[in-house]
């Protein structure tokens, strides 16, 4: 079965874990700190603090900006659940807005007609901005209907390490409070398991600092109680254990060197997927100006009425021609747990997406031949029903 993504693991990757596997420190040495400097160093941005997770890095970045059981949350259905369960997990309340039919990220203008509707208490303490398969959503707008409204933006980068708006990498924090990425193994670079939340913003970076490690600082400058002994420290806060570990640093720093590299890959293979099916009835996610996109996922939306084919009916046809695509993703209200939440209301573009909308293999190492094939066998299979 050709996967839609996987990792790419270098001789180069492997010694640098072994490295670390030698060393005196496997889970809190200096390699994490060396990765997250890395990492801020590539998307120019002051701060860094990785964790055990995307989903982690979103939790802690929710608490940083105080995200508490009163306050409300906006964010896009169209992405994998974490993206909602931040709030969640702060006892949060979470709302839904449309998506962009074209670049299948948040509409900003169903966004803006939403923040004019609705009362001002009950407007969004934070949004969540999805930059969905990579594709930068459109944050200039975005920003200025954040100094309107007055709330803050996390943007779940998690696809999307690498990507620019304009000359300005996602992960900058340019538009934005917090950025966070994910280091899973289908993402744009991995450790594993793992995640960054990246901000230019110093007290964020401290609280996130003492929530990613039980709520404690071992900073004399921050003590309460101003003992200088070296065996002390405070609990200042609860916070989780969601520290990143050595040995999946050690992996990200090796794999960050191929970046660039890797995502030039992906974007030929999405260059070529549109050359070939140019002229079948379907539709690939448009891209904005001059934002580049790191293609974590390429998504395709099928017409299927024209086709006379069910959703279901397409699916299996490519899966039995061991294809691997997936649907990214099912949306979030639609989950049993947000229906029990409440009754949320269907969202038109992202209903229209998920019942269309099947991603395509995309990822570094995917050969010619493979290629041909998952064109061919899409071309017949489309052909075959008009």
């Amino acid at each position: 079965m050709i996967p839609y993504s996987k990792q790419k693991i270098t001789n180069k990757d492997i010694h640098s874990v072994n490295k670390v596997l030698k060393s005196n420190f496997i889970t809190q040495g200096k390699t994490i700190e060396i990765f997250e400097k890395k990492i801020c160093n590539f998307v120019k941005a002051k701060f860094g603090v990785a964790s055990n997770s995307a989903t982690s890095s979103l939790h802690i970045a929710c608490l940083a900006l105080d995200l508490k059981s009163n306050d409300i949350l906006w964010t896009v259905a169209n992405s994998f659940v974490a993206s909602a369960n931040c709030a969640r997990y702060c006892g949060a309340t979470v709302d839904f807005v449309d998506i962009n039919p074209n670049t299948f990220n948040i509409d900003v203008d169903h966004l803006e007609r939403k923040l004019k509707k609705t009362k001002k208490n009950k407007l969004p303490k934070i949004l969540v901005v999805v930059h969905f398969a990579g594709e930068p959503a459109e944050m200039k707008k975005i920003y200025k209907l954040k100094l309107k409204y007055k709330f803050k933006i996390i943007e779940d980068a998690s696809h999307a390490l690498g990507a620019k708006i304009k000359n300005n990498f996602i992960g900058s924090c340019k538009y934005s409070d917090l950025a966070v990425f994910s280091f899973h193994p289908v993402k744009p670079i991995t450790t594993a398991e793992g995640g960054i939340a990246t901000t230019n913003k110093k007290d964020l970076y401290v609280k996130m600092q003492m929530l990613r490690n039980h709520g404690i600082t071992r900073d004399l400058k921050l003590y309460k109680n101003k003992i200088n002994h070296h065996w002390y420290y405070e609990q200042q806060l609860l916070g989780f254990n969601y520290r990143m570990n050595d040995i999946e640093a050690a992996l990200g720093i090796s794999q960050l060197s191929n970046l660039i590299k890797y995502n030039k890959q992906r974007s030929k293979i999405v260059k070529y997927y549109k050359k070939i099916l140019k002229n079948l009835p379907i539709k690939f996610q448009n891209l904005i100006g001059e934002n580049s996109s790191t293609h974590h996922l390429c998504v395709i939306k099928i017409n299927l009425k024209k086709l006379k084919i069910s959703y279901n009916n397409f699916f299996e046809k490519l899966r039995k021609k061991n294809i691997g695509i997936n649907l990214h993703y099912l949306p979030i209200y639609s989950q049993p747990y947000y229906q029990k939440l409440k009754k949320y209301p269907k969202l038109k573009n992202t209903e229209d997406y998920y019942r269309s909308a099947i991603s395509i293999p995309v990822f570094p190492g995917l050969s010619e031949k493979k290629l041909r094939y998952i064109c061919e066998t899409l071309k017949n299979l489309i052909l075959s029903h008009l």
